[in-house]
């Protein structure tokens, strides 16, 4: 049984991590900015994440789950204004020809915000209730290994699909000019802030007016 529920976290964490949504363009970012070693640490703080929502959402845990959905508003809030900044920034950002040094301090910085943006949102947990409901993975309520061994799957999956991401990073930087990479920067940092702001108007009157559904 272990060794299958590894297999089946490492399948479910690689297809979670292949869409590719405001985070994901946030990962590929700073890898083209500032060297792979900042984008795959900033790729493994989601994969930490989604780890640690697989385990909850397996074990059935509600003390997280509800605590997130009692205080999704303060989080969407926060998480929407955090998402425009970003996204304006690196709007902002000049290409640089050569990636900046890494440091201890960036790189947990690169891991902890994407970590945090991934976790207090609710839909992370939810999303791998729904996932095992589809795949027939049954209930690991109380069974603490098995939920240990599938957490570490489906970090794994995911880490899986940030080497693959980043090693053609790392081939294929050099490929881009800076006008290029100055492109890649507007279009990138216009669609985070765009998932920033859509995520604000969802606690705004205007939700139920424009009918968004989230």
């Amino acid at each position: 049984m272990p060794v299958s529920l590894l297999i089946e976290g490492i399948l479910i964490g690689f297809v979670v991590a292949v869409p590719v949504g405001p985070l994901g363009l946030l990962c590929v970012n700073r890898g083209l900015a500032h060297g792979a070693t900042w984008g795959f640490f900033s790729g493994l703080g989601v994969a930490t994440a989604d780890a640690l929502a697989a385990g909850i959402a397996a074990l059935g845990i509600t003390l997280i789950s509800t605590f997130l959905v009692e205080h999704q508003m303060a989080l969407r809030l926060v998480g929407g204004i955090f998402l425009c900044f970003l996204g304006y920034k690196i709007f902002r950002t000049t290409p640089m020809n050569q990636p900046t040094p890494s440091n201890v301090s960036g790189l947990f910085s690169a891991y902890a915000t994407t970590f945090l943006l991934t976790f207090s949102n609710p839909l992370t947990i939810f999303s791998f209730v729904a996932i095992y409901a589809g795949w027939g993975l049954q209930s690991l309520r109380y069974h603490y290994f098995a939920a240990a061994v599938l957490t570490l799957g489906v970090f794994t999956g995911s880490a899986l699909w940030w080497i693959f991401v980043f090693a053609g990073v790392t081939l294929f930087r050099d490929a881009f000019s800076a006008r290029v990479l100055g492109m890649i920067h507007r279009v990138s940092g216009s669609i985070i802030a765009g998932f920033g702001l859509i995520v604000l108007l969802s606690l705004a009157p205007l939700k139920a007016t424009l009918g968004i559904l989230f």
